[in-house]
């Protein structure tokens, strides 16, 4: 098969989980092609990943760098504005999200042809923008909230850049895979309105709840931030609709994504999978008692409460050692600062705690200590829960996501953000040798048994051929007049690495 591999802010230019199980997806599944459409900052960010032999191409697509903007004639112009006139009602008026999807299936015509961009940035937009009257309110002027212009301003530049994967020819390939919901699944939306392509959905965490977290209050104005995450859901609702098949990594993900509109019969859940032999228990356990850590260092993992639970074990167990082992991603540098102020302000100095950066091989961290802490706030399915576990490691963490998923009946879970909980089930676990290492042994057994990369593989075989045989279901949209279909891949040769022979050998 010809498979589109479609990523957002992820593999190959970033760290990460999604990234980390893009490139096993990659290198676990040969008899497939794949076409990488890599959604990402600017396009310049380093590679990552070096793609392996059966990746055709990767094709960037830069949602902040500077793109070209063609002027729209005016008779294409006056053709334009209804469906924009549409889309702009849909993100006001709530009770009209069903013009949503027309206008956007639209709207992707005018973005290949380079009418989108420009459309976005005029005067004309944004008096259309300002000129609807949100839901329940009579009097415009009487609207406490209404946009300004400085809001209706916001909200184009980020549309106009949250739109440009529209503007990239709709994949013509077997079937599109998108790693996560939201903007990533806009190729594959326009491909399959359009080919008629099987369309695959994964999703890691909930994209539309780290949406919503990423947009705090006052990151923009509140009506600039309401109509931006009205767009977002809208988006989302539509990915779940359209999605043939939707596949969350595990099955608490299920629960967010039926309650917003998924067909529960479209929902397959595929845990993540790892190689045990590449985490090999370790012969002996550390000397000091210890705890590890492993993850990139950021928000969601909450590293706070584990130093504040730490602080209480070492009142208990004075020479305990806490290794914390992992990436700090761009743009996490304060957080990591203000996890090491922490760690001194809270007393934990001479090699008590120790922020020891990435390790390779991963399962060095693991064989580092007797017990596994996580505490997130947030996750999916951790990968570096099952790689503990593969290790041999009892699990302390937090139950949030599919953790408890992961960790069954070899392992405590304790709730978020509770110092306290964490503390107690370290102590005992230290404590209680007989139990660590029972519940270790139980946790490399779990993994054998569910959570291997050639099981995770095989389901997702399973999917590709069930799509690949699904009947085609083409869209018929109007081609609206000005505008010329478009060829299959029709992309801008500097944003794409071609890896294949011939273009190697070309």
């Amino acid at each position: 098969m010809e498979i589109t591999l479609i990523t957002e802010d992820s593999y190959p230019n970033h760290l990460g989980e999604v990234a980390v199980w893009s490139d096993q997806l990659l290198r676990g599944i040969t008899e497939h092609r794949f076409h990488v459409l890599a959604i990402s900052g600017t396009g310049a960010e380093k590679k990552m990943f070096t793609p392996p032999g059966n990746v055709a191409r990767v094709e960037a697509i830069p949602l902040w760098a500077q793109g070209p903007r063609r002027k729209s004639g005016p008779v294409l112009s006056k053709r334009f504005r209804p469906f924009q006139e549409d889309f702009f009602r849909s993100l006001v008026v709530e009770n009209n999200g069903s013009a949503f999807v027309e206008s956007l299936q639209m709207l992707s015509r005018y973005a290949l042809a380079g009418q989108l961009s420009s459309a976005m940035y005029t005067e004309e937009a944004v008096e259309m923008l300002l000129g609807f009257t949100p839901v329940g309110s009579k009097d415009r002027a009487a609207v406490q909230g209404h946009p300004s212009v400085a809001d209706a301003v916001d909200v184009l530049v980020l549309l106009e850049h949250f739109l440009r994967p529209l503007s990239v020819a709709p994949p013509r390939t077997d079937l599109c895979h998108a790693t996560s919901n939201g903007l990533a699944t806009l190729p594959a939306l326009v491909a399959k309105w359009t080919w008629g392509t099987p369309f695959l959905l994964s999703e890691h965490g909930i994209d539309l709840r780290d949406r919503y977290l990423s947009y705090k209050p006052g990151s923009l104005g509140q009506p600039a931030r309401a109509i931006v995450l009205r767009f977002l859901k809208l988006l989302t609702q539509v990915a779940y609709e359209h999605a043939d098949l939707v596949a969350p990594v595990c099955t608490y993900n299920r629960q967010w994504e039926v309650a917003i509109g998924t067909p529960p019969d479209r929902i397959r859940p595929v845990h993540h999978g790892i190689d045990p032999g590449a985490f090999p228990v370790a012969p002996t356990e550390p000397p000091v008692p210890t705890l590890v850590w492993a993850g990139p260092v950021r928000p969601m993992k909450d590293l706070e409460t584990l130093l504040r639970a730490f602080a209480h074990v070492r009142m208990r167990v004075p020479h305990c050692r806490l290794r914390l082992f992992g990436p700090t991603p761009d743009g996490n540098d304060d957080y990591f600062r203000k996890c090491a102020r922490l760690a001194r302000w809270l007393g934990l100095n001479n090699g008590a705690v120790t922020f020891e950066g990435p390790i390779t091989p991963r399962a060095k961290a693991f064989q580092a200590g007797h017990v596994f802490v996580l505490t997130s706030i947030s996750e999916g399915f951790p990968y570096d829960v099952i790689e503990a576990m593969a290790s041999g490691l009892p699990v302390v963490a937090t139950d949030v996501g599919g953790v408890a998923e992961a960790v069954g009946e070899a392992g405590v879970l304790v709730p978020p953000k509770d110092s306290a909980a964490v503390a107690t089930a370290c102590l005992r676990l230290l404590a209680q040798d007989d139990e660590r290492r029972a519940l270790g042994v139980a946790a490399r057994a779990r993994v054998l048994q569910h959570f291997t990369a050639d099981r995770c593989f095989g389901a997702y075989r399973a999917l590709y051929e069930e799509l690949r045989d699904s009947p085609a279901n083409v869209l018929q949209l109007p081609e609206p007049d000005g505008l010329t279909r478009w060829p299959a891949f029709a992309a801008d040769k500097a944003s794409v690495t071609d890896l294949s022979e011939e273009g190697v050998l070309a």
